[in-house]
């Protein structure tokens, strides 16, 4: 039997009236554990609460897709509580240790409420800290979900001009060994210094960093002509230079003055050497863009999370949205064109760390999924009084007036289970509002627009 002295121990039960202590025991079930016994089950009617006196009791349910795992012990208070909205229980639980527990009856609540309104209180505080703990995993849960997608696009992102560097570098190897044979080849052969400086100035016109790449039409017509003058001197075997070449826009005309100046076997070797270093000067011009591509995501992402920076600083809007656009480009690229329409003058707000980037990236993500990944999105600063004014919108098909009531509700959400919690627009509101800013959404069939409207900051002339 339960004795007064044991419930007193229980924090939520501590120095109330004796005669409500012995009222609540009188009303309660004793229940007796051994480990491994269940003592609720996921999906039973939610008809009790159960306050722990002895053991360990162990939780466990399903969060957002999520298992989660939560444990209590003597002195906490769990099960359904006064005034909760629970029909079904969530979790599972079961004895870790042998344990004691009152069961309570959820029927009895409203005695409880008149006969023990101090418990009352308590409890509704116990209820609304479980609120919170609930609203702060599925928060984290959310940022995981964002933060493991944002990876996935940055991971190929950035695989794609990584493989095309290490490719071209893999080239590379082969070509320098032609350029090598066919230097040595010229080495044999008693050049004047004219014939010398005639193959390096074609050489140096045609590895040139400038050249424009000739079009797809353009290029099969370079590559068909430059054939036909290297087998017209002889040269049938070397088909594939005809390609190299025209893909760097050489003309059949230029190539004429080698067989002018140069006996065939010469002519020969000074070709290969050229054609080699023209397909050199192009991997390394592919090499150079692959790892500016690198550079140019690596300080995104540095910039995406002010990693390095102060956390709280003055952000320029226009530059924190288009550091969100490259974050998010495996998305836009997939179909979706950008335009933009940017006020010049520099547009400055006093941000915590990348807060902002996240209000870009949830708009400007939920608009690409309103848009099946194909469309056009719009996104426009301006200056209104003292404030800045983001406008993102897109042609998507719009939002209905009964979901547009509740966009900015926790957990409200129109996704497929697993896909969305609803705490994208919520977190959204929450990082305007704390940065003393205002957020609206109009929306129609092709039309949808969010507006942000945050203060500038003061900055000195």
């Amino acid at each position: 039997m339960v004795e007064k002295s044991e419930l007193l121990r229980v924090p939520a039960f501590a120095d109330l009236p004796e005669d409500q202590i012995a009222w609540f025991l009188s009303q309660s079930q004793e229940m007796n554990l051994k480990a491994g016994d269940i003592y609720l089950r996921q999906g039973d009617p939610a008809d009790a609460m159960f306050v722990i006196l002895e053991g360990q009791l162990q939780g466990r349910g399903e969060l957002g897709g999520e298992t989660f795992v939560f444990n209590v012990g003597p002195g906490d208070v769990t099960g359904v509580l006064p005034f909760s909205r629970m029909k079904q229980f969530t979790v599972n639980g079961r004895a870790e240790t042998d344990s004691r527990a009152l069961r309570f009856p959820a029927s009895l609540f409203p005695d409880l409420v008149q006969k023990m309104p101090e418990l009352t209180q308590r409890l509704v505080g116990l209820m609304s800290d479980r609120i919170r703990e609930t609203t702060r995993l599925e928060q984290q849960r959310d940022r995981l979900v964002s933060l493991g997608k944002l990876s996935a696009g940055l991971a190929h992102e950035l695989n794609n001009p990584a493989s095309a560097a290490k490719r071209a570098t893999s080239q590379l190897r082969d070509i320098l060994k032609k350029v090598r044979d066919a230097s040595l080849e010229l080495g044999r052969r008693d050049l004047t210094s004219a014939q010398k400086a005639e193959i390096e100035k074609l050489e140096a016109l045609f590895t040139r960093p400038d050249l424009v790449p000739p079009d797809a039409l353009t290029m099969s017509d370079l590559e068909d002509q430059i054939d036909s003058l290297l087998r017209s001197h002889g040269q049938n075997d070397l088909w594939q230079l005809a390609a190299e070449l025209a893909r760097r826009n050489i003309s059949a005309d230029v190539l004429e003055s080698l067989f002018a100046h140069f006996d065939g076997n010469t002519a020969r070797a000074a070709l290969v050497r050229i054609a080699a270093s023209a397909e050199i000067a192009s991997l390394l011009h592919e090499i150079e863009s692959s790892t500016s591509r690198i550079s140019e995501l690596v300080g995104a992402i540095k910039e995406y999370t002010h990693m390095d920076q102060a956390p709280v600083q003055n952000v320029d809007i226009v530059r924190s949205l288009e550091t969100t656009l490259t974050i998010l480009n495996h998305k836009l690229k997939q179909g979706v064109t950008v335009n933009r329409d940017y006020q010049r003058v520099p547009l400055l707000v006093n941000s915590f760390g990348s807060e902002l980037n996240q209000v870009w990236t949830n708009i400007i993500d939920n608009a690409i999924d309103a848009m099946g990944g194909k469309g056009e999105l719009r996104v426009r600063t301006y200056r209104e009084g003292s404030c800045v004014v983001v406008e993102i919108g897109d042609n998507g098909p719009g939002i209905s007036p009964e979901v547009e009531a509740h966009i900015f509700e926790p957990f409200f959400t129109t996704k497929a289970v697993g896909e969305g919690t609803g705490l994208g627009l919520d977190t959204v509101q929450r990082i305007v509002k704390k940065h003393q800013g205002n957020i609206q959404v109009s929306s129609k069939p092709g039309d949808t627009r969010f507006q942000v409207w945050l203060p500038l900051a003061e900055v000195p002339p």
